[in-house]
């Protein structure tokens, strides 16, 4: 549910956009929807200038209603980017902090343990010159 009021659209009453970033253009779209689609330019491409982001619709014979639909598919297309985002942040930071919190000393002992028993295993395997 878009509406638009003045140079901004209001998406889910938490996105917002304004139409000076955006670059709407018209095409003849195809498929079905009779003469309608062959003579009108029904097909809308919006792309978001500051993301790149571009979206194409040609759902409905409507230019209108496609209009409306390429906004509310651009504007889910960048809040998924921006969640993308967020979570590589996240991830970023959480990989830090594993990396430099230490090792609590039972595990690191484990681990050491688990070596040297793999050492020894591998010793076994040489071949012994005669």
């Amino acid at each position: 549910m878009s509406c638009v009021t003045g140079v901004r659209i209001f998406h889910r009453c938490k996105r917002v956009l304004d139409e000076s970033d955006l670059e709407e253009t018209f095409a003849r779209s195809g498929g079905p929807g009779g003469q309608n689609v062959n003579k009108v330019s029904t097909a809308v491409t919006l792309r978001h200038r500051p993301t790149g982001i571009s979206v194409t619709v040609q759902d409905s014979r409507s230019q209108a209603l496609n209009r409306k639909l390429a906004r509310e598919r651009l504007l889910d297309a960048i809040e998924r980017m921006r969640e993308k985002e967020r979570a590589a942040k996240i991830a970023r930071r959480e990989k830090l902090r594993r990396q430099r919190s230490p090792r609590p000393r039972a595990l690191k002992k484990r681990i050491l343990e688990g070596k040297r028993r793999r050492s020894k295993l591998k010793k076994l395997r040489t071949t012994l010159d005669d």
